[in-house]
């Protein structure tokens, strides 16, 4: 596989065409035979990346990856006779790199145009074989593991396509990057590989999204929860803190490996991610947590196509740990700025524009992007995933524009950030009324299906309690808080518990922000418990005036007091509450 490449290659290295029109990203060629669709070309002296994106008898349409000042018709263009590939290895883990893979830390300040990602391998392996010489092994068998910075043992694998004899494994031991690890059916592996971005990686089956994912949130955790393999949007105006949620889950989730996309972003967000994640401990593996985490930095003032570029880009890689046996969770933050690439190239082309100038395709191309996360049978018969949580930046907060209307249709979670709460300073800002979770109910079948019967059991008393506070809102708004019946006042009253005490949570602390499912269920209970004890008293002919006055800072001060895992803090806080209520005249 790797010679067939090779070969065509070289064969047409020595094409070249010339340039017949330069519009911003969009350029023109002549067609010189033997080009495919999406195939990488060189432009120019500066060889800037470009992909073919529509063929004609007599001409070649390339979008431009790099910024094309300087290039003009008349000008050579080369095309390399392979698609657009990303470097795969497990040199992916800790680094930050642009829309394109190419490493940003060595590069200084910016990349030059024309920047290749392919340096001279400076890695070494130390590696640990899994397969004796001469046993018949297929596609996606593991060869060995190698070992790095973090706890994360990534796998070498034999790749698709490939079965056969093992005619050689390398001893255990280290071994540069670019070094044979194997030889299986007369084809070597190496630890480092590449695969075209617009090609899924195949698997051996798709299978439901039972798992759930544990993002650390109480309000996902609880009402809206996420499987390992699904799909989530998470759309929200300016303000209302979608940014520091995906960086929390970035965080705190429990997957194997984070690829985390700054797509179109300002570049001091993209810092902070930086900056936060080395500096932050992994609690799983007691490394750090840039150890298991891949970084894409394409902000707002890199060149526009490349975000085009940087969303497959990030779920190739994602896809290339998932078959290694591992749970990735890809950020894309915002999936709208790749959308306005789309729409900055489809005005180039002069194609009819649709809603708001997007193209006609957005609703496919949305489609075909949320349709590469998964949970899968890897080809070497283990269980896998690839979920894909990606931002959605409406302009004004209209959450009818079409980039999140379209997403709406193929995601099965909505986690909406609400500008009344952010302004109200309530984190996360997740509005319950208006997020939906379809893994909710699928989650109660999977293999923790006892857990999350219990865990469906709280979600839908705290439901139904916020439900019944916010039909309440409107009226106290309008006739005051003393015209109701005491059962109402104190339905009033559960509100406000369930929204400060379980679904508040402070990013800033070290002990709430990151919750854990047994603390979460603590919490829960603590709250239910303490409305059931207000309800009993009210009946039983207790003003609600002297319970809506009774101290309940114990109650809500819990979750910042609380360790992850501990309850008894929280059952300490309600038995305080209650010995509180239970003094009330």
């Amino acid at each position: 596989m790797e010679d067939l490449t090779a070969a065509r290659h070289s064969a047409t290295r020595s094409r070249s065409s010339r340039i017949l029109r330069v519009a911003g990203p969009l350029v023109e060629l002549e067609y010189a035979g033997d080009v495919a669709m999406n195939d990488m070309v060189l432009l120019g002296a500066s060889q800037l990346p470009a992909e073919v994106v529509a063929i004609t008898t007599s001409r070649v349409t390339v979008q431009a990856y790099e910024y094309t000042g300087g290039l003009a018709p008349g000008h050579h263009a080369r095309a390399l006779g392979a698609p657009v590939s990303a470097q795969l290895s497990p040199a992916l883990l800790g680094g930050v790199f642009d829309g394109l893979l190419r490493p940003l830390a060595a590069a200084e300040g910016w990349l030059r145009p024309g920047t290749r990602g392919d340096p001279e391998p400076s890695h070494t392996w130390l590696f640990a074989p899994s397969l004796p010489h001469g046993r018949h092994v297929t596609e996606g068998s593991v060869v060995g593991e190698v070992a790095t910075a973090g706890g994360l043992r990534p796998r070498i694998l034999v790749p698709p396509g490939c079965s056969g004899e093992v005619e050689f494994i390398a001893a255990e031991g280290e071994h540069p990057e670019d070094a044979v690890l194997a030889v299986v059916g007369g084809v070597k592996i190496r630890a480092r590989t590449n695969w075209p971005v617009r090609r899924p990686r195949p698997v051996r089956e798709r299978v439901p999204a039972q798992v759930p994912l544990a993002t650390g949130q109480r309000v996902i955790d609880l009402l809206f929860p996420v499987a390992c393999g699904s799909t989530v949007a998470v759309p929200g105006g300016f303000g209302t803190g979608k940014t520091v949620l995906l960086q929390q889950i970035a965080k705190w989730c429990d997957a194997d490996v984070i690829v985390y996309i700054g797509c179109g972003e300002r570049g001091n967000e993209m810092a902070d991610v930086i900056t936060d994640f080395a500096a932050l401990s992994d609690p799983r593996t007691g490394g750090h947590l840039a150890d298991r985490t891949v970084i894409i930095a394409n902000t707002s003032n890199m060149p526009m196509m490349a975000r085009e570029a940087s969303v497959y880009t990030g779920v190739t890689v994602a896809e290339y740990f998932r078959d290694m046996g591992y749970d990735v969770v890809v950020i894309a933050d915002s999936t709208s700025r790749w959308a306005e690439a789309l729409r900055e190239f489809a005005s180039r082309t002069g194609a009819l524009p649709a809603e708001e100038g997007y193209p006609a395709g957005l609703a496919s191309a949305l489609a075909a992007f949320y349709e590469r996360a998964s949970a899968v049978t890897t080809l070497g018969a283990g269980p896998g995933s690839v979920t894909v949580i990606g931002a959605v930046s409406p302009p004004g907060g209209d959450m009818a524009e079409p980039v999140t209307s379209h997403t709406e249709r193929f995601v099965r979670g909505l986690w909406t950030l609400d500008r009344d709460l952010a302004y109200a300073r309530h984190y996360p800002a997740v509005s319950w009324a208006h997020s939906f979770s379809r893994d909710a109910d699928v989650l109660t079948g999977g293999p923790a299906a006892g857990a999350e019967r219990e865990a469906a059991g709280r979600r839908a008393a705290v439901a139904g309690l916020l439900a019944e506070a916010d039909r309440l809102a409107d009226l106290v708004d309008l006739v005051g808080i003393t015209a109701l019946p005491a059962h109402e006042r104190i339905s009033v009253l559960a509100g406000r518990l369930v929204r400060e005490a379980v679904l508040q949570q402070s990013a800033l602390s070290p002990t709430d922000a990151h919750s854990t499912p047994a603390k979460t269920a603590a919490l829960v209970d603590a709250v239910l418990a303490v409305v059931d004890r207000c309800r009993a008293l009210v009946v039983s002919g207790l003003p609600p005036e002297s319970i809506e006055q009774a101290d309940f800072t114990a109650l809500l001060r819990a979750r910042e007091e609380a360790g992850p895992d501990d309850t008894a803090v929280v059952e300490a806080s309600r038995d305080a509450v209650f010995g509180l209520l239970d003094e009330l005249p």
